[in-house]
This record gives C-alpha cells, sequence and structure tokens, in this order.
C-alpha cells in the first residue's frame, strides 16, 4: 500500500516511540501490568483516544484509565486510513454540532494537546469547504438542512446555478443542477495521523495507559432489581485479553468504553449482545464495510480553491495540497456493490467502472487522469441507520457505547470523546444532547436517518 498523504514519515517517525514505550507491556512484563483500572476503553483510535484524553483531562488523577488496542502500530486502524474530511453539512443537527466542535478542537489542537518537552500539534488544517449540490428532487431537503445548519452556527453559504459557474469555472453544472451548497469556514480537511498522535500522546501524559492486547472475554455479575417491572441489570467486572505472545491475562475495572470501531459488535458477542434472550437478544449492529481511496494525477488541474466535491450521485473528490495536480477520490459502493472487508485490498476497476464517468461528466479535465495509487480503509459501519450510537446500554449498566459513525468518524472523535467523559462522570452527554443517538432506537428498531451521506 502507498501512502500519499505528506505527514507519513513524520508521523511514523514520531510513533516509534510509542512502539518502543509499549514493548514491555507487549511481552507481558509483570511489574507494568494494571490489575484494575476504573475505565477501560476497548479500542485506541480517534474515538477511543479522545474519550481516554477528555476523561483524564475532566478528572486528572481521580480516574485511572486503560486504553486496549490490539493494532499498536495502527496498520489497519480505521483512523489512519482515513482522509480526516470534516463538515458541518447534514441533516441530522446532532451531527453538525458535533463536527463543529471538532472544527474549534482542530483549530485549538496546539494548545489542547500540548505536552511539555514535546513539539507542537500540527494538524494541517486546510478549511477549503465542501461542496453539494442539489437536484430539483433533493431542493426541498437541501434547503431545509441550509436553514437547520446555519440556525446551529455552521458557516455555509447557498449559491444559484449562476454563481456555482462563475466560483468553480471548470466545473460542468448541468440543467438538473438548481443550487449548490458551500460550507465557508470549519470545513475541508486536516491530518488524521496527527490528530491521534496527539490524543494518545496527550492522553499518555495524563496517565492514560495503553495496552498492547486483544479482548477475548468479559465476566459480569447480576444485579439485584430495584423494583419488579424493571428489566434486570448486569455489571461488567472483568476483562480477558490476549497479548501477542499468546499469554492470557485479566483487568477488572468500573465502567467499559466500547469503542473499538468496526469491531464493536464483536466486543458486544463477548457480552452475550446478539446471542441472548430478551433485550440481550439485540447485538450491536456495527461491522467493518471496506471503503476504497484512489489517488490520481489529473495534469490540466490545479483548480485553484478547489473545496471537497461531492456529487449527488455519491462521487466526491479534493485536492492533494502536498501536490499539485493530485486528487483524492471515491464513492461509497451501494449495497450490492459492498466490496469483501475480510482483508483491504483495492479493487482498481470500482474507479474505471463507477468513479471516473462521474469524475469526466462533472469536470471534463479529469478525461486524462491516471491513478498512480490506492488504498482502502474501513467504515465503522451502523446497519440499522449509519449513524453514532451513544450511551450506556440499558442491560449493561456500565457499558458505555461509542461507535458505528459509519465515516463521521475522525471529524466527530474529538465531540464523541467528550461526549463518553460526560456519560461517565454526568450520567449523560450534556455539552451536546445526544439522547437520540442511544441504544434505544436500536431495540426498538427506529432509525435516525442522515440524508446528506458520503
Amino acid at each position: 500500500m502507498i501512502r500519499t498523504l505528506g505527514s507519513f514519515s513524520v508521523v511514523q517517525r514520531a510513533w516509534a516511540g510509542v512502539w518502543r514505550a509499549s514493548r514491555c507491556l507487549a511481552t507481558g512484563c509483570s511489574s507494568a501490568w494494571p490489575r484494575s483500572c476504573d475505565v477501560l476503553v476497548v479500542g485506541g483510535g480517534a474515538v477511543g483516544s479522545s474519550s481516554a484524553y477528555h476523561l483524564k483531562h475532566r478528572a486528572g488523577r481521580d480516574l485511572s484509565v486503560v486504553v486496549l488496542e490490539q493494532d499498536s502500530t495502527y496498520e489497519k486502524a480505521s483512523t489512519v486510513l482515513s482522509l480526516g474530511n470534516i463538515r458541518q453539512q447534514f441533516s441530522v443537527a446532532e451531527n453538525t454540532l458535533l463536527s463543529l466542535y471538532g472544527a474549534s478542537f482542530l483549530r485549538r489542537a496546539p494548545e489542547l494537546l500540548a505536552v511539555e518537552g514535546q513539539d507542537p500539534v500540527d494538524l494541517r488544517f486546510f478549511p477549503r469547504g465542501y461542496l453539494f449540490l442539489a437536484t430539483p428532487e433533493g431542493l426541498k431537503q437541501m434547503e431545509e438542512n441550509y436553514k437547520q445548519q446555519t440556525s446551529l452556527g455552521a458557516e455555509v453559504a447557498w449559491l444559484w446555478p449562476d454563481q456555482l459557474r462563475k466560483v468553480y469555472p471548470w466545473f460542468t453544472f448541468k440543467d438538473n443542477v438548481v443550487a449548490g451548497v458551500l460550507g465557508t469556514n470549519n470545513e475541508g480537511w486536516f491530518d488524521p495521523w496527527s490528530l491521534l498522535l496527539g490524543m494518545r500522546r496527550k492522553a499518555e501524559s495524563l496517565g492514560a495507559l495503553y495496552l498492547p492486547a486483544k479482548l477475548t472475554g468479559l465476566q459480569y455479575r447480576q444485579e439485584e432489581p430495584r423494583q419488579t417491572t424493571a428489566v434486570p441489570t448486569r455489571s461488567l467486572t472483568t476483562a480477558q485479553v490476549r497479548l501477542k505472545s499468546g499469554e492470557e491475562r485479566e483487568i477488572s475495572f468500573s465502567t467499559l468504553v466500547v469503542a473499538a470501531g468496526g469491531w464493536s459488535g464483536e466486543v458486544g458477542r463477548l457480552a452475550g449482545l446478539g446471542t441472548g434472550e430478551g433485550v440481550l437478544a439485540t447485538p450491536i449492529p456495527v461491522e467493518p464495510r471496506k471503503r476504497f481511496i484512489y489517488c490520481a494525477h489529473a495534469p490540466d488541474g490545479p483548480w485553484e480553491g478547489c473545496p471537497v466535491f461531492n456529487d449527488y450521485t455519491g462521487m466526491y473528490f479534493r485536492p492533494d495540497t502536498t501536490r499539485p495536480q493530485y486528487f483524492f477520490c471515491g464513492r461509497s459502493p451501494l449495497e450490492e456493490e459492498e466490496p469483501d472487508p475480510t482483508d483491504l485490498s483495492v479493487d482498481y476497476s470500482f474507479f474505471d467502472t463507477h468513479l471516473w464517468p462521474q469524475m469526466v461528466e462533472r469536470c471534463p479535465e479529469f478525461g486524462n487522469l491516471k491513478v498512480k495509487s490506492a488504498w482502502a480503509g474501513y467504515y465503522d459501519y451502523n446497519t440499522l441507520d449509519q449513524n453514532l450510537i451513544l450511551g450506556f446500554h440499558p442491560v449493561y449498566t456500565n457499558m458505555c457505547i461509542a461507535t458505528g459513525l459509519s465515516g463521521h468518524g475522525i471529524q466527530q472523535s474529538p465531540a464523541v470523546g467528550r461526549a463518553v467523559m460526560e456519560c461517565v462522570v454526568d450520567g449523560r452527554s450534556h455539552s451536546i444532547n445526544l439522547d437520540r443517538f442511544s441504544f434505544d432506537r436500536i431495540l426498538t428498531r427506529q432509525p435516525l436517518k442522515e440524508k446528506m451521506v458520503m
């Protein structure tokens, strides 16, 4: 796999210290292994590391936080295989608010994630905006989205076809394009490697401990019912984990945070979710879905000020700011086109048949484009409604679930980590009311659909 993001080698060198520091734990050094903790976070990617950071930032030494991350190199982590895009243009209000906080966090990252004696975090945030287009059929929905987004504080501009052609003369806007909305601030892209490194480094400086181990089992105790009509509840007590050496260890905890991305459903199954009766018959409906990202050279580019372009067909592209005339592009497949997620191999024919024709139709200068590299990454795909699941489970009352962002994870991870902290410390998320994202909608099969999906 060839990575083309300019920060790759810098961040890779920075991770070398993390890998060396975890070597003793990986080999089972008994003196370094914790027997218990207050909060055990399963998953050390963006959401898990943001949760650890926000918990330690809020509670300090009063709360011990341990993070399990089986892929200590992050080779297959969704976070580092992401493009690092961020937008506020959503149809679900909570998503807009989550990403607004994310943009604020990105801008303040050098201050928030500062660690004494270490270089400041540089996320290389490019606020170039997102451009969404509307057809006649989608105009009413875009108007509703626009009104809601601006009421929530998103900085977006409405553009009619004549304005679109003036601002973007290199695009072809046919008669079926009746309007567009452009993010004028807080939308664009950043370096996901540096965000993850910064949050993890800061969390560790505050006392969070990362263990390179795989969760293999969970133990629980039955709680006494408080009233005869109440659903019987349980408390998770102990995690079994396996080191790379194959050795098994245990760690007890007070609260479990499930932030395992596409593998959160597997974590739920270790607690019997999806295999039990009643409420326990419902699994965490999250699984890994593979997505392709192509890097292409377009010799007739670049186009000054090109934003992240989102077509109503689902095709998107944006420039590579580290190399002129290079563009990243992709498209989420239809349900019947879903690729096999068992590995991260890339299907180049998908670009030729499903992506390139749409790009040329929108911008004829892409006609002599050449794909130079590509990679695949995972979405933590919520099969119910492709939206975040956030909050405590109704049976396992000390299991806080934070997963299912379905492609929004890297941009919303700062706000989701803050919400996890509020759930653990205060009982519920309150900076942003995320009650609609609770597990209750999973139990009742009432999806909360996002209409602006990429």
